[in-house]
């Protein structure tokens, strides 16, 4: 059986990134009167240069929808899932190879399971996965199975088939990792992750915030630390990619709470930064990383 982990899109050629916008970070931007409708967003994420879109799988009534504006871009599609036991992914996998995602990615439920028993959960998760036949990764998060750097690294060191992927805003924001000799010790740690990469999601913490804007240019402190973990999450994954495979990379930036916001004198909440330019620097750095990974 070909390894689970690996998105391949059976076309033959090199192995290539694909730039996925999240459709959460879509939530509520609008033209400053309204919302986008779901087909202006399908035209805003094509426009912007992204390739897929990272989501829940629609309702079934929007599904016909999705298909065709999916058909009409060109798009992929990932999707995500939440499960606390074994048996919760297995309903997940069949929709998703129902509408035709390209994997899925799982947020595994919860951070008060830990030991031995958060391996075991994390190895039937897997071994589900290998038996539908649909690439699965789990995500390094908090409030999550992997809400703990150091147990994460234990889980992987126990499950040679577990892949992930990588948002390592979790940690730094959880670890408070917004000083160099933090994130020095924290190095080795993130380098046995990184070694298991799958898939990537863009979001920069300070440690202090999950999500800050990182300008225009990504010119924030701390956007060198993430472009040389995703560089070398992306070239680990080189090493073994075979002709036709995929790695996502998802710019993930969510919506209040997660965006920073000032409260509006109109009511409501403010967001200090335009959510959407920043899900567009997220891919020009995405793109740089990958050119220094295939160096």
């Amino acid at each position: 059986m070909a390894a689970i982990h690996k998105i391949n899109d059976g076309s033959g050629g090199k192995p290539r990134l694909d730039i996925q916008q999240a459709w959460w970070g879509m939530v509520g931007l609008g033209n400053g009167e309204r919302e986008w409708t779901v087909e202006e967003k399908f035209e805003k994420i094509a426009e912007a240069g992204f390739t897929g879109i990272f989501g829940a799988i629609p309702a079934p009534e929007d599904q016909e929808r999705w298909h065709r504006l999916l058909e009409q871009y060109k798009f992929s599609f990932g999707t995500h899932s939440f499960p606390y036991k074994r048996e919760d992914i297995k309903p997940v996998l069949q929709a998703a190879k129902q509408f035709g995602a390209q994997y899925v990615n799982s947020q595994v439920m919860d951070s008060f399971v830990i030991g031995d028993e958060a391996v075991t959960l994390l190895h039937g998760l897997v071994e589900e996965a290998e038996a539908a036949g649909m690439p699965f990764m789990v995500e390094t998060h908090r409030a999550r199975v992997t809400q703990d750097l150091h147990r994460t690294v234990d889980y992987v060191k126990a499950l040679p088939k577990l892949r992930l992927t990588i948002d390592f805003s979790h940690y730094v924001v959880a670890g408070e990792m917004g000083h160099s000799s933090l994130i020095e010790k924290a190095e080795p740690f993130f380098d046995e992750l990184l070694r298991r990469t799958s898939g990537l999601h863009g979001r920069v913490s300070n440690g202090e915030q999950v999500q800050v804007d990182i300008g225009p240019d990504g010119q924030h402190g701390m956007v060198e630390h993430y472009l040389r973990w995703w560089t070398k999450g992306m070239a680990y994954w080189l090493q073994d990619a075979q002709p036709g495979d995929v790695l996502p990379f998802v710019s993930e930036l969510g919506p209040p709470g997660y965006a920073i916001t000032l409260e509006s004198y109109r009511g409501g909440k403010a967001e200090i930064s335009d959510r959407w330019q920043q899900a567009i620097v997220f891919k020009r750095l995405a793109e740089e990383a990958w050119r220094g990974a295939v160096r």
